[in-house]
């Protein structure tokens, strides 16, 4: 398909530029002047551009970022197509992409480009309003104003505001077995695309473990350690954080959930139980909460969490 255009915009070039093939002088007829090239294009857009630019309809165009790049095989004629395809549907890297020369494909640049554009908006958009207006929860904000003060001052982002950690007081019940927060992270499109499903999830899973949740919390740009605080206001017995993880060029849906046991000023890295890599691609969100629930459980039995966890 792609082929295929490049060789008709080629010819269309060519034509345009020296004449019409129908003007063109044939064998054995008199010698005429070439017929001149008309070159006239509003906008000051270069030759030739105008008229191809319209010869190709909108439907025509692909749209890089909705392929699979698992799927798609760009090395002409492999010698082993099978174990390519193999190989590239066991990793999400880009293998196998090409080359032209010694410069990558323009689709393959064009595709790169994209998805960095796609994890840039991840960091910067904030979650959607309708997204959160579906579940009941506590919001409240860090520390944090914008965006920009988000990532050069993670220290912010774990502290919340005085105001909205008395909403919480005010809001929430005290001494929760579980007490779920979400938080934005580092992805909002993570927050957006799973937490329709992995929330309800969890939730069941938890009740079916016979552990009673608080009232769950949304926390406007907010870090990890945004949970410790909230733990020790409530004094919770377990604190799940779901929260949008560091966008890629593979996907910017990714989500973690971080479980702690008694969260508080003492607690460290190594408190945290984590699973992470929750999206589509990875551990489905819905399948995540079910078996988050169950994580939850031996952190509530143990009375452990993290390392203290698996060493038991």
């Amino acid at each position: 398909m792609i082929e295929e255009q490049i060789r008709q915009i080629v010819q269309a070039v060519i034509s345009q530029m020296t004449g019409d093939e129908a003007d063109k002088p044939q064998r054995g007829d008199a010698k005429t002047e070439p017929k001149a090239p008309d070159i006239s294009v509003e906008k000051s857009t270069p030759p030739c551009c105008g008229s191809i630019l319209e010869d190709v309809a909108d439907e025509d165009l692909e749209d890089l970022s909705a392929i699979d790049l698992q799927k798609e095989i760009l090395i002409p004629n492999p010698a082993d197509p099978a174990a390519l395809a193999y190989f590239k549907q066991s990793t999400p890297a880009r293998i196998g992409v090409w080359r032209c020369g010694a410069r990558p494909l323009t689709r393959t640049l064009l595709r790169f480009r994209a998805d960095h554009a796609t994890a840039q908006d991840a960091v910067f958009k904030e979650v959607d309003e309708e997204v959160l207006n579906k579940f009941d929860l506590v919001r409240v904000q860090t520390k944090i104003t914008d965006k920009d003060q988000y990532l050069t001052r993670p220290d912010l982002g774990r502290q919340l505001l005085d105001e909205d950690l008395q909403k919480i007081l005010q809001n929430c019940p005290k001494n929760p077995q579980v007490q779920i927060v979400i938080a934005d992270g580092l992805s909002s499109r993570a927050v957006e695309a799973n937490l329709e499903d992995i929330l309800p999830s969890l939730k069941q899973g938890l009740a079916a473990q016979n552990l009673k949740t608080g009232k769950d919390i949304f926390v406007k740009f907010g870090r990890v350690d945004v949970m410790d605080q909230i733990g020790k206001a409530l004094d919770a017995e377990v604190v799940v954080l779901l929260v949008g993880e560091r966008p890629g060029l593979g996907t910017s849906e990714s989500m973690s959930a971080y479980m702690v046991y008694k969260p508080g000023p003492q607690t460290v890295v190594a408190d945290h139980t984590v699973v992470s890599n929750i999206h589509k691609g990875g551990t489905p969100p819905a399948e995540a909460g079910a078996h988050l629930a169950t994580v939850v459980r031996k952190i509530y039995d143990a009375k452990l969490s993290g390392v203290k966890l698996t060493l038991q």
